[in-house]
């Protein structure tokens, strides 16, 4: 893998790990029909490190606040009571909505990558959970935010990214989708995403990089070190900043365009992958 690709797969890996497009297929797709080897998960896994320095950063205070007021410590200072109970209880949603996807991935998440790493799963599940998404984006009342999520929405919203380990669902697709159904606002569904997908992707890295370390120190990795850096501050500049346009994207727009690529980016894949099977016969 040249320095080139993982430039580009980094980019890719910024661009749709926080968009509801699925960076899993992306990473895998893109190889696969450009010709290019497959970086493998252990790859995958160091650009999402690079998106978890992303988030984290993104929302630094904002985890400050929850964590702090969550353990029952006022902060900051000048902040009055109801705010600080808000995010006393989003904090402890957050780990309520977080268990799910932290159960499901220790048990599955190998196999479940392992056995539907496939162009014909992954366009399936781009399609599918797009017409979802975009059932849900059109059908609901959008009115309730950060102030008004309870225990039903984190229950929802953390069985959703649970459904994420499959490839092509989008990890914020699903929840995103989630929330629109419990009637959360465009942007309340994506925050609530975002900060619940961090302990996952943390989780995952915590799991993945030792691994990756293990492979570098043997031998088993043909990418550089530097190259590997690389990789993971491409994917963290430009996940930074597609969660600033998205946030603020959804202010006043719809899914309506990821709708509209996930089906398209399906269907292309699905027909390749026919003319594939095809032309080895």
């Amino acid at each position: 893998m040249t320095i080139l690709h993982v430039i580009v797969l980094a980019v890719v890996q910024g661009l749709t790990e926080f968009l509801p497009i699925s960076s899993t297929a992306h990473l895998y797709l893109f190889p696969w029909l450009l010709g290019w080897p497959d970086g493998g998960l252990a790859f995958d896994a160091a650009l999402h490190a690079g998106t978890l320095i992303a988030v984290l950063f993104y929302f630094l205070r904002t985890w400050i606040a929850l964590v702090l007021n969550g353990l029952g410590v006022h902060f900051p200072a000048d902040a009055n009571q109801d705010s600080v109970d808000s995010n006393r209880r989003v904090f402890w949603l957050l780990v309520l909505g977080t268990i799910p996807a932290g159960v499901i991935g220790l048990a599955f998440q190998h196999a479940i990558e392992t056995w539907l790493r496939g162009p014909i799963p992954i366009a399936v599940a781009l399609i599918s959970v797009g017409l979802l998404m975009g059932a849900a984006d059109s059908t609901f009342s959008l009115s309730r935010t950060m102030k008004d999520i309870n225990l039903g929405d984190a229950g929802t919203i953390g069985v959703a990214q649970a459904a994420a380990l499959f490839p092509g669902v989008s990890r914020s697709g699903i929840t995103i989708m989630a929330g629109l159904a419990r009637r959360l606002t465009r942007e309340t569904a994506a925050e609530f995403s975002f900060l619940l997908s961090t302990p996952v992707i943390a989780a995952a890295a915590l799991v993945e990089i030792p691994k990756i370390l293990r492979m570098k120190q043997s031998g088993q990795m043909e990418i550089s070190g530097e190259a590997l850096m690389l990789g993971i501050a491409v994917s963290a500049l430009v996940g930074y900043f597609v969660i600033a346009f998205f946030l603020r994207y959804l202010q006043t727009r719809t899914l309506k365009i990821f709708v509209v690529y996930r089906v398209a980016f399906g269907i292309v894949i699905l027909l390749l992958a026919f003319l594939y099977r095809g032309a080895a016969r």
